[in-house]
């Protein structure tokens, strides 16, 4: 029997938080990833409070209503979780799959004075004009107006690098943010190791760059399979995130 939406989408997080502890990605019993289940994308699916990503289960995640102001007061809901998810679905129906991380490399770059990921090689080139940048960081994002902020900042782009903060990436489903965001790393790794070096950075030209940035955005594909592939290993290495 097919799996409703929102099972699938409770296994498809839960694996999701999995996969991305094994890569080293997390940050302590922070952040927070969140699936939309409804047609609005209103009703969402996001992890409860302080719960390590690497022991998730897709029955322990939370059903929130971005209409429900009643969710803001339950001690299972982190307060910037529903500040910036809550608003996120609120406002941005296309969300419906948003992932909040701190991960080290691309939390490096949105530190820099100029919070920039120039086209280098092809995987910064998938970014090419297509990130949106929010250097007004003041502090935990514990209120629906700076949720409301980081959304209207989207500006129709799905990725946000949030200076001194770290990284949003919004998608129309789980595997391509998930690909997004772990791509969006790889590519933060590789030019802070390029930068490392002390040399000049050899830029793609424009045309290059928004060729291959194109390019990327015709394999959404490739993206989802990416996901299943790592969705599947976590299931073998541990079966207990379906439960």
């Amino acid at each position: 029997m097919a799996l409703s939406i929102e099972e699938q989408a409770r296994i498809d997080l839960a694996a999701t938080f999995r996969i991305v502890a094994h890569l080293g990605m997390h940050e302590a019993v922070a952040n927070h990833f969140s699936a939309a289940v409804s047609a609005d994308g209103k009703k969402f699916l996001i992890n409860p409070k302080w719960k390590h990503f690497s022991r998730i289960r897709a029955s322990d995640l939370l059903l929130l209503d971005a209409d429900d102001p009643a969710c803001a007061g339950r001690p299972d809901v982190d307060p910037t979780a529903w500040s910036i998810h809550g608003q996120i679905h609120q406002r941005l129906p296309q969300a419906r799959a948003v992932l909040h991380l701190h991960p080290v490399y691309t939390t490096a770059v949105a530190c820099l004075a100029n919070p920039q990921v120039p086209p280098i090689d092809q995987n910064t080139a998938r970014y090419f004009n297509r990130m949106a940048v929010d250097e007004m960081y003041g502090g935990m994002a514990d209120t629906e107006a700076e949720g409301a902020r980081l959304a209207a900042l989207l500006g129709g782009k799905r990725r946000l690098l949030m200076g001194n903060h770290g990284v949003m990436v919004i998608a129309p489903d789980i595997g391509e943010a998930f690909d997004d965001i772990w791509t969006l790393e790889r590519a933060c790794q590789i030019l802070v190791t390029a930068w490392s070096t002390g040399q000049p950075l050899r830029l793609l030209a424009d045309e290059v760059a928004e060729k291959t940035a194109q390019d990327w955005e015709k394999i959404a594909d490739f993206s989802r399979q990416h996901f299943e592939e790592m969705k599947q290993i976590m299931i073998e290495a541990d079966a207990s995130l379906l439960d």
